[in-house]
């Protein structure tokens, strides 16, 4: 749908109550400081020299040192920003994530199928949670994992399946409700995996029944699980 409007000739009012007050809303937010810019600075400096380090040797293998001295942030600045090595792999792993939802959506623009989306895209993160050891090394913090993966997938994953429900594919009321679900179910399923309670084989029928979640009957789910899955393009990061 087009529209011939001059958005830049639109002035949107809306009256912000604070107080009893009555305000519009500044046209120019008060810039940042210099030392809120400096903290912003340094905090994606140490987050992303925390991805190339730990992309490289894994988390365990990571010091925080080495990862202040690439981002050119003293050793002991660094936990003025993370508590710890392990709050700096969560913001790290974050990153990670919204990279693999948009390698993800890269090669599931070419499906027809909605739910062939969401199936692809379910198989693709267990395999990174079991295999990438920038999750696996996270999955004794199984709630925290869950959580980064609802927010950071989140927005990909419920318009999957919102798309799949209006297509009549899902039989979904509540996407995001679902997606928090599935969320757990795949950090559980990848820990038991690698702790080897589960077979890796298993992650199949862990497929299936996720798809199952979604009102599709099971002979269905095991045929979307087990069609050809293109691979994904090389990680870049994105910051």
């Amino acid at each position: 749908m087009t529209f011939d409007l001059d958005l830049s000739s639109l002035v949107v009012q809306e009256t912000i109550k604070f107080k009893g007050i009555n305000a519009l809303p500044s046209r120019n937010p008060t810039p940042k400081g210099r030392v809120a810019l400096r903290q912003e600075r340094n905090r994606e400096a140490l987050v992303q020299a925390g991805y190339r380090v730990m992309s490289e040797k894994g988390i365990d293998a990571a010091t925080m040192q080495e990862i202040a001295q690439k981002a050119d942030v003293g050793a002991g600045t660094v936990y003025s920003y993370f508590k710890s090595k392990e709050d700096l792999a969560v913001a790290v792993l974050e990153r990670v994530m919204h990279n693999l939802a948009i390698r993800i959506e890269e090669v599931t623009n070419q499906f027809s199928d909605p739910a062939q989306v969401y199936a692809f895209g379910v198989r693709t993160v267990i395999e990174a949670a079991t295999g990438d050891l920038r999750w696996k090394q996270l999955l004794n913090r199984p709630e925290v994992v869950a959580d980064a993966m609802f927010r950071c997938m989140g927005p990909f994953a419920i318009r999957d399946l919102q798309n799949a429900a209006r297509a009549n594919r899902f039989k979904v009321d509540d996407a995001e409700l679902l997606w928090k679900m599935a969320t757990f179910a795949i950090v559980g399923v990848s820990r038991a995996v690698i702790q080897e309670q589960l077979s890796h084989r298993l992650i199949d029928e862990a497929v299936v029944r996720l798809l199952c979640m979604t009102g599709i009957g099971e002979a269905e789910a095991i045929e979307v699980a087990n069609r050809p899955r293109p691979a994904l393009g090389p990680e870049s990061p994105v910051f």
